[in-house]
């Protein structure tokens, strides 16, 4: 071999490394510049408003990545809304990451669920929002029994939004689902046919809307759950992390967090090596009583002492493992979310999108 071809051979290598180098900091430039933006200051953030009277709570500690975290997910409905206004939650999840057991807890809330509202009497949960993220997170913290560090908020454009830019999900939906409503002018209805198939942004947030069968919200609070998972599965796809600049692009417009870059970091760490451990309603159905307040049905719990004792009791399950495959006691559906809800029957008493008893509308 030649010096000139070995120098030729030196350039072109030092020329893929350089490209590679280039294309290595672009990509995390990018994500770290879209992360950035993800919490919303000012008249930008959804919470502007009533920021200034918002119950006060401490920072989260500097997060060391060897304790549990709890994150608050919440989706609201914001269609008609002006800015400045805020929704009731249409959709409250708590995310629980145990780094050191890899393992992952999903807890949703009932959204009728009647409860203290820190600064602000008793109401349904769902109206904590309306108040701030902290006085959510406070409420959220204080019915479950553990700290709620972090939230994340966005709406139903940016659920549809994160779906689309993964590239939709392969999903079995467990039942046909049709609801139809004039006053939305027909813009959300619901069509979808029982079986395996690919679910777009649209399509997706249909299916996690539906709430038009026997057990009403308490189906609806497990779909949700599931499909969460299932989108959580195709992120962490070697191609969505390729796209994840594009998808992180997508999305920011539609969320507000009080997530560091560094926090977020963190956990998305500790979420790609982790496993879903338990999905669970809260109330369970063993501790769920319906009553009336103010002529309006809510949901309440039978003791929240006990509602304490079985979170914990959730993360403190032992796993059985059975040809290979974890099991645990919970009330989690199918994986790919075509299971039946909690045992027992009950009539849905949801509230309407944005929180109207009198509404039909999923």
């Amino acid at each position: 071999m030649t010096k000139r071809t070995k120098r030729a051979i030196i350039w072109s290598v030092a020329g893929v490394l350089v490209a590679v180098a280039a294309f290595v900091a672009y990509y995390f430039i990018a994500i770290y510049n879209q992360v950035d933006d993800f919490q919303k200051t000012g008249e930008d953030s959804p919470f502007y408003k009533v920021q200034p009277t918002e119950t006060k709570v401490p920072e989260p500690p500097k997060w060391e990545g060897t304790e549990r975290v709890n994150l608050l997910l919440m989706g609201v409905d914001a269609r008609g809304l002006k800015k400045g206004e805020i929704p009731r939650s249409d959709t409250m999840l708590v995310a629980s990451l145990d780094p050191v057991a890899k393992k992952i807890y999903l807890f949703s809330i009932m959204r009728d669920t009647y409860t203290e509202i820190p600064e602000h009497g008793s109401d349904r949960i769902n109206t904590a929002i309306t108040h701030g993220p902290n006085t959510a997170m406070k409420a959220v913290s204080d019915l479950l029994g553990i700290p709620v560090q972090y939230y994340v908020y966005t709406d139903f454009q940016g659920f549809k939004e994160l779906v689309d830019a993964v590239g939709g999900v392969d999903f079995y939906v467990e039942k046909d689902m049709h609801y139809t409503s004039k006053a939305d002018k027909h813009e959300f209805d619901i069509d979808l046919k029982k079986g395996q198939q690919h679910l777009d942004g649209n399509t997706a947030l249909q299916y996690v809307r539906f709430r038009h069968d026997a057990m009403s919200d308490f189906t609806r609070t497990e779909r949700q759950r599931n499909f969460l998972k299932a989108v959580a599965d195709k992120l962490k796809s070697t191609t969505s992390i390729m796209k994840l600049p594009s998808i992180l692009d997508k999305v920011n417009p539609y969320i507000d967090t009080n997530l560091s870059v560094e926090d977020m970091w963190k956990l998305a760490t500790v979420g790609y090596s982790s496993d879903m451990s338990s999905s669970e309603q809260i109330p369970p159905m063993e501790l769920l009583v319906e009553k009336t307040v103010g002529g309006s049905a809510v949901l309440g719990v039978r003791s929240e002492e006990e509602l304490k004792a079985y979170v914990e009791e959730v993360f403190n399950r032992t796993t059985e493992t059975n040809t290979g495959t974890e099991t645990d006691s919970g009330t989690s559906g199918t994986e790919n979310g075509g299971g039946n809800s909690a045992d027992g029957s009950a009539n849905g008493s949801g509230d309407g999108d944005n929180g109207q008893t009198t509404s039909t509308g999923p």
